[in-house]
């Protein structure tokens, strides 16, 4: 798709410094960029790259405008317009609409929806306008999925649980498996709790290869509109996630903890269970969240790298912390009396 810079600013906002009538057809780094592409600088470290940058044009914050001379659009936020733009030059594909001969369906679908090679659909099911139900992917009974939902190859959704408009679940994507839950009899034998409830996905979601959303026990896991989960993430029964949270890999949410809005969680983060996160909450990566949190803010729990043997050394000094404690109230209390007597 090749576009004009004004016919561009037209449609996605911004101020155009420059030829109106410089032709564009693709997003690209300053490093890599060529003729035709649109590139931009979001961080002034990169500042260098920007004056050897053979792009047809840039998008610049407005401190940024007199770094060159050439064609620029003009935003207070260069990286969000790359992303618009970025959309804009790349539409997602879609499959043609049709059942394919091998897939089992067993529900009534709009004549709009695309069934890939080997899919199944359940009974009772509800398929909105426009859907792509991925080659192999599982729909159970009674699933209900909002209309421009894509779901690729080998997704995983089991029965009753309901995904909203617009959703991308990627590969491998399992929503609805039995949540953790068993009970210890006497004898130590773990008895399992049957998992009732359903996961209710909202509109806008994101969910990456591989990631699991479990059911509720009794009542419904809830992942809000605009969610973004990363591959490899873990949420588990009863959780509930706020509007536009967005997670990182290898993260995870453990059972009826309930997260506020705009949740921001780091790589192999993880939140313990049964606690509330309140909105706006950013939790950076490797922290694990014990304890419930009613202040918007940074969290960190992480010790920084360093060799095994001053680990070890390090480790030895918190082993002795009480103690060490102990020994400084000891010294206070001495102290205090020393200063009484004088």
């Amino acid at each position: 798709m090749e576009v004009s810079l004004g016919a561009l600013v037209g449609r996605l906002g911004g101020e155009l410094l420059g030829d109106p009538d410089v032709m564009v057809r693709q997003i690209a780094t300053l490093e890599k960029a060529g003729d035709g592409d649109l590139a931009f600088l979001a961080n002034p470290k990169y500042r260098q790259a920007l004056e050897t940058s053979r792009a047809a044009a840039f998008i610049l914050a407005p401190k940024a405008v007199s770094l060159t001379d050439r064609p620029r659009i003009v935003t207070p936020d260069p990286y969000l317009y790359f992303a618009r733009a970025a959309q804009f030059f790349n539409p997602p594909r879609r499959a043609p609409a049709g059942i394919h001969p091998s897939a089992v369906v067993a529900s009534s679908l709009p004549p709009s929806v695309s069934v890939g090679a080997n899919a199944v659909i359940g009974e009772s099911c509800v398929i909105g306008e426009n859907c792509v139900i991925g080659p192999g992917s599982l729909i159970g009974d009674g699933v209900h999925i909002g209309a421009d939902s894509l779901l690729h190859a080998g997704v995983t959704i089991h029965f009753d649980c309901v995904v909203g408009k617009r959703a991308i679940l990627h590969s491998g994507v399992v929503i609805g498996s039995d949540g953790f839950g068993f009970a210890r009899d006497a004898d130590r034998h773990w008895v399992k709790i049957p998992q009732i409830g359903r996961v209710l996905v909202g509109d806008d979601v994101e969910i990456g290869a591989n990631t699991t959303v479990d059911r509720g026990a009794l009542g419904d896991t809830v992942i809000g509109n605009g969610v973004k989960l990363d591959n490899l993430i873990q949420i588990a029964h009863n959780v509930s996630i706020g509007d536009d949270s967005i997670m990182a890999g290898h993260s995870g949410i453990a059972g009826s903890t309930r997260v506020g809005a705009r949740l921001m969680v780091g790589g192999q983060a993880g939140i313990a269970g049964h606690l509330k996160v309140c909105d706006d909450v950013v939790v950076s990566a490797g922290t694990i969240i014990s304890k419930s949190v009613d202040k918007p803010g940074v969290y960190t729990a992480m010790l920084p790298q360093m060799s095994h043997a001053d680990w070890i050394r390090n480790f030895a000094h918190v082993r002795r912390l009480d103690a060490m404690a102990d020994r400084v109230r000891e010294l206070e209390k001495k102290l205090a009396d020393m200063e009484k007597k004088s």
